[in-house]
């Protein structure tokens, strides 16, 4: 199969872009994001990919629903353990839960690296001074 073939079938559904991207999970009890980059291809309701994090290099195989915007997948990190996720896609990523059973989860959310993120975000502060309109200063 050439490479236009296979592009052509892409998932064309905002949510699902093909390409980079970026996000973290949180695994209690700390507090702090765990960063992940990943590769995904969104095609065929399925996800198929690959990603780093601390604990290594990882696979991604799942599926999504066009309908509900649900999806979900298994995490196999190289020659270690499996780690299931579930969640949603909306406009600002896809946000969730993961597990590894019995009694390990949490959260996570990752986006596509081209819409920029929590990290990236540029808010600025502005404020107007008001003007003093026929007020005299003495």
């Amino acid at each position: 199969m050439d490479l236009a073939s296979n592009q052509a079938n892409l998932e064309a559904d905002f949510r699902f872009p093909s390409g980079p991207w970026t996000g973290f999970f949180l695994q209690p009890p700390h507090v702090k994001r765990h960063w992940m980059d990943l590769t995904l291809t969104f095609k065929d309701s399925t996800i198929r990919g690959t990603g780093h994090d601390w604990v290594g290099d990882f696979l991604i195989t799942g599926r999504y629903e066009l309908d509900s915007g649900k999806c979900w997948w298994t995490k196999r990190y190289i020659d270690k353990h499996d780690v299931s996720y579930q969640g949603y896609a909306e406009e600002k990523g896809i946000w969730g839960t993961w597990e590894i059973p019995p009694a390990w989860r949490g959260g996570f959310h990752i986006w596509p690296k081209a819409t920029g993120g929590p990290g990236d975000d540029k808010l600025q502060e502005a404020i107007e001074m008001p003007q003093l309109v026929g007020a005299t200063v003495r």
